[in-house]
């Protein structure tokens, strides 16, 4: 089965621990689905309908709702049902009887699918009025644009509808969205934007708060909350007093206060100022209505709110001056903080440490249990994170005070609502010997993986700081959750820390208490118990590596702290390029080309592997034993023991304590039932070997030395097996291709291979195969070096001097082509205001940035890049990445990185309108197409003298990149892989309900738009694909796409394959068009991304090719087939087996588009290839050999034949490449993700399978009755006929 691949897959991405044992998960989510008998029979979930009776219209609602949704669930579903957006200070009652908002309804008592709730309108609070006023302007469209400091411009872009608005728009145009498409057009920015939409509907002209507000103390004991005034549509002004019965049209006026009612005619008064406004404004209710039909116009998923996950902000913005982010005046922007947190504004402020962990002791013994506290600990990691973002910005602009203002810049530290704040950088010199600022930056990159991997192991008792690491215009600020008692001075003779080392090594602390949960710790990541000696030479025997650090806070709980160092040292590393503390000359600065510093540990998933692999050789040995034990037992059983015990192995890593059963064969004979006990199998690394400790005594010498030795294995494991599978996965062309900087690193580090490997990894790519990885990982090392070199020149410079200091530096790396000496563009007036600060950046020429790069990458990477590199990079795919990098949020427009011929005189770079977005039909010469776009007035802004490709207002923003360690939910995973394994026994229903629970776990736990969520998305909308649920594949599919567009970016590698799976699922389903919609904006998206010819886009274009195919377009699939080939050859290269399949269908397509003659010579090539390549015996080559004598020969007999080709096909699966298949589409594998492992079947079955009576219908001219008699796959593909399954990308 290839679906194992797939649970591996999986199951190698989860740190271990995160499942204890496949047989738990199981289990558990059983245990999800039932409920647990043991909590009573009543437990099981029922869904019915329930009414609920109102006071004013409609007067009855109906709401579906499950018996396990708490009363709160049904409160919200009335607060968002369009009918009932009135109410939003009400409760609700049963029989009379008020009912609590946080039982479940299974509690209320007598409440069955019968029974109708009453909703009753309660008197309103200070808070209720100014949450009621915040969420109607919300509602009818009243609030305007908000600037907010921590979300960029269009953050959390959804480009969807737009994309499929476009093919509507193109349909009278062409007769497909592919017409006149060309391969060769570069990539365009304006892709990446939003059509200009129109506005939405006014539906009044403001609601703010009045002038007279708050009311005075005398009026608030007669219940007065708060003044409002509105101006209707209609342009009258109304001032409405906010009472605890409701909303009232009062007295006043501008100049006089009177907030009483008004008399009788004008007395205008109601519960819910949204039913007030209808009465005040004749014009309400219709505009209302039609903002309403304007907003269900648009996907839901693209306008709800980014509760739960950052919103991605995308590195291309449109121009200020952009409809799509017009700044409208709103006198209620400034007033929104009252209006949320009150007049105190205390109501925002948390105690973060306190949340966390006090979530973190929340029962988790039921599935409801795990349910409510995942869902808390993923709503509160994401407030925590925005909150700490906000604090880190604030920081970063010198916003907020520092505690100790005395002390140098890198040294001083914060505290912003509640957020302990520091500079990722060595203040005290706590790093000197370990690499100064740079080993302190990295200790904090690595220390949030440390607290995430803690945070998903979730070990009792034990606690860590909310932990995030912000990077802002070039400095790293690290915001954590305050310790309770990690600033008390301790009494004299008393350690700071009680676990672990205290003021670098020379004390270590080992606190008894302890010892039990850092056991637990050490043992989930593979640590070893080890010896370490303080200054004094006292031995200490500590759980975890002396930096680990634990501390007893004051409110009794133990914390852990700096997990940087929870793996070894990567000592072959060390050694190579002289950073272990061996090596002859120490780190700091001594020579040009060290590396920078020694923080150079192994990555995590590298340690899971390896103890895998080591766990492979202790099994077999112990088959070596048992067979040498038993020899006369069959040895088939046992290889097959051994098989399943490999297949099984990966779950058994994780079971850390039972014995468990191998999952052998039935019918196994008593030999195999033994099992093979692997809790005697241990392993583990000492992460403190070659850190310069001094063993006192020989056998602890001898023990240090052991350890040192297996680390040492470990580090060759990495540099002897895993970069050279990598290399090898990819060469074959089996795994999906990392596209952009991030899914290489992704790849990466999903192999457990550091980042600083990428100089080895660009050595080993060599030859024509692997010159995308090896451009790849050149642009990689390439923005990483300028992101270093850009943060220095950045760190200190006042905001309003970043972009002049982006734009030129921007210049000197990418726009040399239009301007070899460019300038710094720096406004004098504004720099004359900071004259302290050193403007270093205007001396940088691209000569020297040159060299800062190639130093950088020298020391980082030990790879010198050839002299010519410059020369060679790809500018749009180079600035996207160094953006991405950096946050940046550039303007849209086209920008020249070579001189541009515009009517023979240069034309300056001018501000490019987000209307540049051409329907998708038509295709206008992109490069020309500007100088009509810019409008005179940005014309004359630029300096039309000397022009330079970026100018200082490109840069319209700077965006944080956050590193945080939010887990993930195990409760969801769990019940996704049991749905996985369900369906890969064939228990498809049983399968079906698990994936559906995992899905509502999913959901109900990281909210619906969360980066987790689109993946599952994206897994599901596969699995129902295979099932042929094809309406279920493609409205998951879609849902991917939004939510990856809004969380991940919406050019990310993981949505352009969400797009891709989209296409390929609709086009099943019969919506061919569409799908070629969907599948252009991903090869445009690829354009941008990655350039042309990238190698799983042979895949893609050769869908395309098949879509147009069924849509009769012969012509131009034969033009896409040779666009396939074409980039197949450049890759693979002219005599690949690739290219002769896809020889054999672009014959194929020839003879379809009556070419007769074309189509034998391409057919002939194909037999050629497959000769050579496969021999003559091979089916490929036997089958490419009959086509040819038929398509030589004359076309008449094709139809006999056919039935022979048929049949042998049956009898016989055809090895083709994984890669590419025929005559039908094929699904994307995610980055590194191989083919098979996407889908349960193995789809290297079957040459043609195209139905061949449209072959012959055009070779022959005669009609396609003769081939009438056969079931032939249809238009509509079935995918699970053509030859073999389509697998989407997981």
């Amino acid at each position: 089965m290839a679906e194992n691949n797939d649970a591996k897959t999986v199951s190698s991405e989860t740190p271990a621990g995160s499942a204890d044992s496949s047989n738990k998960t199981t289990t558990d989510v059983e245990h999800a689905t039932s409920n647990g008998e043991a909590e009573g029979e009543e437990q099981v979930e029922t869904i019915f309908q329930l009414t609920v009776n109102l006071p004013h219209e409609p007067k009855k609602i109906q709401i579906m709702v499950s018996s396990q949704e708490a009363i709160h669930d049904v409160r919200q579903s009335v607060i968002e049902t369009p009918g009932t957006f009135q109410y939003s200070c009400f409760h609700l009652e049963h029989k009379g009887q008020r009912i609590n908002d946080f039982i479940q309804i299974s509690e209320v008592e007598g409440l069955t699918s019968e029974s109708e709730l009453t909703l009753i309108e309660d008197p309103y609070t200070e808070k209720e009025a100014r949450l009621h006023v915040i969420r109607v302007r919300e509602l009818i469209g009243a609030a305007g644009d908000r600037t907010d400091t921590l979300h960029g411009v269009l953050s959390g872009l959804s480009l969807h509808d737009s994309v499929t608005a476009s093919e509507n728009s193109a349909d009278s145009a062409a007769a497909h969205p592919m017409s006149g498409y060309d391969f060769d057009a570069p990539g365009v920015l304006s892709n990446l934007l939003p059509q200009a939409q129109d506005p939405s509907p006014k539906t009044v002209k403001s609601i703010s708060v009045s002038p007279w507000n708050p009311p005075p103390y005398h009026l608030r004991q007669k219940g007065h909350l708060l003044y409002i005034q509105v101006t209707t549509i209609e342009g009258e002004q109304y001032q409405i007093t906010s009472h605890v019965s409701g909303f009232y049209v009062n007295k006043s006026s501008n100049a006089k206060f009177d907030p009483f009612p008004r008399g009788a005619p004008k007395a205008h008064s109601a519960h819910s100022l949204l039913n007030l406004l209808a009465e005040l404004s004749p014009a309400f209710d219709a505009s209302f209505q039609k903002l309403q039909e304007f907003n269900n116009l648009k996907e839901p998923l693209a306008t709800f709110q980014i509760t739960n996950a950052t919103p991605a902000s995308p590195w291309v913005v449109p121009s200020s001056t952009s409809p799509l982010v017009a700044h409208q005046p709103d006198i209620t922007r400034t007033q929104e903080s009252f209006l949320i947190s009150g007049i105190e504004n205390t109501e925002t402020l948390r105690d973060w440490n306190e949340e966390f962990q006090s979530t973190r002791e929340l029962p988790k013994e039921t599935v409801q249990d795990r349910v409510f506290r995942e869902r808390l600990t993923s709503k509160l990691f994401a407030d925590y994170n925005e909150a700490a973002a906000r604090g880190a910005i604030l920081v970063a602009r010198g916003e907020v005070a520092p505690l100790n203002p005395t002390e140098g810049r890198d040294a001083q530290i914060f505290v912003y609502n509640n957020v302990f704040f520091s500079f990722g950088a060595d203040g005290v010199g706590t790093f000197a010997s370990e690499g100064g600022d740079e080993a302190a930056r990295v200790a904090t990159g690595k220390d949030v993986m440390g607290v995430r991997m803690v945070n998903q192991l979730d070990i009792d008792g034990l606690f860590t700081p909310g932990t995030v690491v912000i990077d802002y215009m070039g400095k790293r600020l690290v915001g954590q959750s305050i310790v309770p008692g990690i600033f008390k001075q301790r009494d004299p003779g008393e350690n700071q820390i009680d676990y672990g080392a205290v003021d670098g090594k020379e004390v270590v602390a080992s606190d008894e208490r302890f010892v039990p949960v850092f056991e637990k710790l050490s043992k989930a990541l593979k640590v070893k118990q080890h010896a370490v000696w303080d200054k004094a030479g006292k031995k200490h025997v500590l759980e975890g590596s002396v930096e680990t650090k634990g501390l007893l806070g004051t409110d009794g709980r133990k914390y852990v702290l700096d997990l940087y160092r929870i793996t070894p040292l990567d000592i072959s590393w060390m050694e190579e390029y002289g950073t272990a503390i061996s090596s002859p000359e120490q780190v700091n600065g001594a020579s040009k080309s060290a590396y920078p510093h020694r923080m150079t540990v192994l990555r995590p998933e590298l340690v899971e592997a390896y103890s895998k692999s080591k766990l492979r050789e202790w099994i077999n040995v112990e088959l070596e034993k048992r067979r040498a034990a038993q020899p006369e037992k069959a040895d088939a059983k046992a290889i097959e023991g051994e098989a399943s015990e490999d297949a099984s192995k990966d779950e058994e890593k994780d079971a850390s304590d039972e014995e468990k059963p191998v999952a052998t064969t039935d019918d196994a004979s008593d030999f195999d039932k033994e099992r093979i006990d692997i809790s005697n199998f241990s392993f583990s690394l000492n992460p403190d070997a070659f850190s310069g400790q001094v063993p006192e005594t020989d056998a602890d010498k001898e023990e240090l030395a052991k350890d040192e030795q297996d680390v040492k294995l470990a580090c060759e494991f990495l540099r002897a097996t895993v970069l050279p599978e990598l290399i090898s996965d990819l060469k074959e062309g089996d795994v999906g291709f990392p596209m952009d900087g991030q899914s290489l690193s992704r790849l990466l580090h999903k192999r457990g291979i550091n980042i600083r490997y990428l100089g080895k990894l660009a050595g080993l790519a060599e030859g024509k195969r692997l010159e995308c990885l090896r451009a790849l990982t050149l642009q990689e090392m390439v923005s990483r070096a300028f992101k270093h070199v850009a943060s220095k020149y950045l760190r200190y410079l006042p905001t309003p001097l970043t972009a002049s200091c982006i734009a030129h530096l921007l210049n000197c790396l990418l726009g040399t082509g239009l301007n070899a000496k460019p300038k710094a563009d720096i406004d004098e007036s504004m720099a004359a205001l900071y004259p302290e600060i050193a403007l270093d950046f205007q001396k940088v020429s691209p000569e020297s940035l040159r060299e800062e790069i190639e130093d950088e990458i020298l020391r980082r990477y030990q790879y010198t890049i050839e002299d010519s590199w410059a020369a060679n990079i790809k500018p749009v795919q180079l600035l996207r990445e160094v953006s991405l990098k950096l946050g940046l949020q550039l303007e849209l427009k086209d920008y020249h990185f070579t001189p541009q011929d515009a009517n023979g005189s240069v034309e300056p770079a001018v501000n490019g309108h987000a209307k540049d977005n051409a329907p998708n039909g038509e295709k206008t010469s992109k490069k020309k197409k500007k100088a009509r776009d810019g409008s005179p007035a940005s014309i004359a802004s630029v300096k039309v003298s000397t022009p330079h490709t970026f100018v200082p207002d490109d840069i319209v923003n700077i965006v944080p990149v956050i590193k945080e360690a939010s887990p993930r939910s195990s409760l969801a995973e769990e019940a996704l892989e049991a749905g996985r394994i369900s369906i890969m026994q064939n228990q498809k229903k049983l399968g079906q309900d698990l994936l559906l629970e995992s899905l509502s776990l999913h959901e109900q736990i990281y909210g619906i738009i969360h980066p987790e969520v689109a993946r599952v998305y994206n897994t599901l909308s596969m699995l129902y694909y295979q099932l042929e649920e094809k309406e279920a594949a493609v409205e998951l599919a879609r849902k991917a796409v939004i939510v990856s567009e809004r969380t991940l970016g919406v050019d990310n590698a993981e949505t352009l394959l969400s797009y891709l799976n989209l296409g390929l699922f609709g086009h099943a389903n019969g919506d061919t068009k569409q799908a070629l919609t969907y599948i252009k904006h991903a090869l445009e998206l690829w354009k941008v991304i990655y350039g042309p010819n990238h190698p799983d886009s042979i895949t893609t274009i050769n869908n395309a090719a098949v879509m147009l195919q069924h849509l009769k377009e012969y012509h131009e699939s034969r033009l896409w087939f040779e666009a396939s080939l074409a980039v197949c050859e450049s890759v693979f290269g002219k005599d690949s087996i690739n290219a002769a399949t896809l020889l054999f269908q672009l014959a194929q397509a020839l003879a379809l588009d009556q070419d007769p003659k074309a189509a034998v010579n391409r057919m002939r090539q194909s037999y050629n290839i497959f000769l050579t390549a496969l021999g003559p015996a091979d089916k490929n080559t036997k089958e490419a050999e009959s086509w040819l004598e038929q398509l030589t020969q004359n076309a008449v007999s094709i139809a006999k034949h056919e039935k022979d080709v048929e049949a042998r096909r049956l009898r016989a699966g055809i090895q083709v490449s994984p890669r590419v298949t025929l005559g039908r589409t094929r699904p994307q594998p995610q980055v590194g993700q191989t083919a098979e492992a996407t889908s349960g079947r193995d789809p290297r079955k079957g040459l043609d399978s195209r139905s061949i009576d449209e072959l012959l219908k055009f070779i022959e001219g005669t009609d396609s009755k003769t081939s009438s008699p056969k079931k032939r796959p249809g238009r509509n593909t079935n995918p699970k006929r053509r030859g073999g399954s389509s697998t989407p990308v997981s």
